[in-house]
């Protein structure tokens, strides 16, 4: 065989050899493999002209110009307008016919209307004359109802968020306030009033309104659900149900409180014609223990002093005296080593650990004879009380009182702090007796108040009627005063009225 014949007959294995070793090469390795390696810088030309590909065959972004819009004419601009929603929002229609033509001409002045009619609010803290100004009714006219109604009722007694019905009349200048036609309120739970112009001047209406004052009783036994429960569940408010238990608690421990045990709440009700219903304060607190002794508490003020007495007319504050502060004794009545002098010196009261700036309260009624800087004390508070006993109350951040004024038990005098000579935060506390230091701890009083002669017989009468209401008595239907014939404001009314007259007169 020649040579050309055999460069011939190899040409075709050497090609299809070529193509069998370019379909086995992987273009596109793993580029974290073999980094560095002949496979590798494949696979990164591949990825490298891939990239240039995608690049190239980006299409162009730029904008595409498409018809512009004609500039609106005057007539289009109107036609535009009159088709806007503001318009039609005012109750036009749409359309070219609503634009503006010669044929209409400005008003030289535009029309008030002939009244006015509104409801004003009484706010928390307001006053009835602002009220009525902030409505519209000039300075006089509002001073000439405050003085109309002041020689009814107090302007105290119209409760916030009470709702007022002004009607104003037409003016005869705009520079002018209104002048009132009317306005109706309520002034008290019993009373509607109602000021009217009369020929030229205001005349004030009262309208009673019937009211039951009879108090809601509700009774009932404790249950295995327990007395708050019970009670809640017999129809007692649930502000009425806390006061009870604050009640009672005062006189018995509420754990001894058994099933069998009936409690008896009296709440101070009324009820007005109207549909309205008022409830108040409770009146009285008893529990029947059924062969213990009963608790008979009736809620009454002597002196401008309002607190709780027995049935026999003794009132009682029994226990040990309030803690002046909330939070635990850390140093007590006696020598101990100065924490900052560093010797032994008597300490003359208690030591209680509270935050700076709580509350400290006054351990019972006193009068207030210093408050001040007082030495190593810092801010102090001294409270005289009665029987001889004083309290001292040291190291404040703020004094709350001032000499010579009378405070009540659990009244804030001060804030804690750490004035004077203190370590920290806290409260020093002295009881003196007859003007001597003595041992907090160990002294223990009851605050009697005995009832005697006419106010203990208007106690006992108290007592007694309330004791006479039936349970749910003030739930029974309200008997609503006979409403005077009015006459029929409207035409047809009178002529139906007319008509039914005199049918039944023939």
């Amino acid at each position: 065989m020649t040579k050309s014949m055999r460069h011939k007959s190899t040409s075709p294995a050497l090609s299809a050899s070529w193509l069998y070793r370019l379909a086995e090469l992987d273009y596109v390795p793993d580029l974290g493999e073999d980094i560095g390696s002949v496979r590798w810088f494949r696979g990164l030309a591949t990825l490298i002209a891939l990239s240039a590909a995608a690049l190239a065959l980006i299409p162009d972004y730029g904008p595409i110009y498409g018809v512009q819009p004609s500039i609106l004419t005057e007539a289009e601009f109107e036609e535009a307008r009159a088709q806007m929603i503001m318009p039609i929002g005012y109750g036009s229609d749409s359309g070219k016919r609503m634009a503006a033509t010669d044929a209409v001409v400005a008003l030289a002045d535009s029309p008030e209307r002939p009244r006015i009619e509104l409801t004003a609010s009484l706010g928390r803290g307001d006053s009835f004359a602002r009220v009525l100004q902030r409505s519209g009714v000039s300075g006089i006219e509002a001073a000439n109802i405050v003085n109309m109604v002041s020689g009814v009722t107090a302007l105290s007694d119209i409760e916030p968020g009470t709702p007022v019905d002004i009607v104003l009349g037409t003016r005869p200048s705009k520079n002018q306030p209104r002048p009132l036609e009317s306005v109706a309120f309520r002034a008290r739970f019993d009373l509607n009033l109602e000021i009217n112009r009369e020929v030229g001047s205001l005349r004030l209406s009262k309208k009673p309104i019937n009211v039951d004052n009879t108090p809601l009783r509700i009774r009932g036994t404790v249950g295995s659900a327990g007395i708050s429960r019970s009670a809640r569940a017999a129809g007692a408010p649930a502000q009425a149900v806390q006061d009870y238990l604050k009640v009672i608690s005062g006189r018995t421990s509420l754990s001894s409180i058994r099933p069998t045990d009936q409690f008896d709440i009296i709440i101070d009700y009324k009820r007005a014609e109207t549909g309205e219903v008022k409830v108040g304060d409770l009146l009285y607190a008893g529990l029947d223990r059924g062969g213990k002794s009963n608790i008979q508490m009736l809620k009454w003020t002597q002196g401008g002093n309002t607190q709780w007495f027995e049935a026999s007319g003794i009132g009682e504050s029994k226990g040990a005296l309030s803690r002046p502060v909330n939070g635990p004794v850390t140093s007590g009545f006696g020598p101990r080593r100065h924490p900052i002098l560093g010797y032994m010196r008597m300490h003359a009261g208690l030591d209680f650990k509270a935050g700076y700036g709580q509350p400290i309260f006054a351990v019972t009624d006193g009068v207030v004879s210093f408050a001040g800087r007082n030495g190593g004390y810092g801010n102090f508070v001294r409270l005289n009380h009665s029987g001889g006993l004083a309290s001292g109350y040291g190291h404040m951040s703020r004094i709350a009182a001032r000499p010579g004024s009378r405070v009540r038990r659990g009244q804030v005098i001060g804030y804690v702090g750490s004035t004077g000579l203190s370590t920290g935060p806290h409260l020093h506390y002295e009881l003196y007796r007859n003007g001597r230091a003595v041992n907090p701890m160990s002294v223990k009083f009851t605050q009697r108040a005995q009832l005697s002669g006419s106010d203990l017989s208007r106690f006992k009468s108290k007592l007694q009627s309330l004791k006479s209401v039936a349970p749910g008595a003030a739930l029974t239907p309200l008997q609503t005063a006979a409403k005077k014939d009015e006459a029929p404001k409207r035409e047809i009314d009178r002529l139906t009225r007319r008509e039914s007259q005199t049918s039944s007169g023939g």
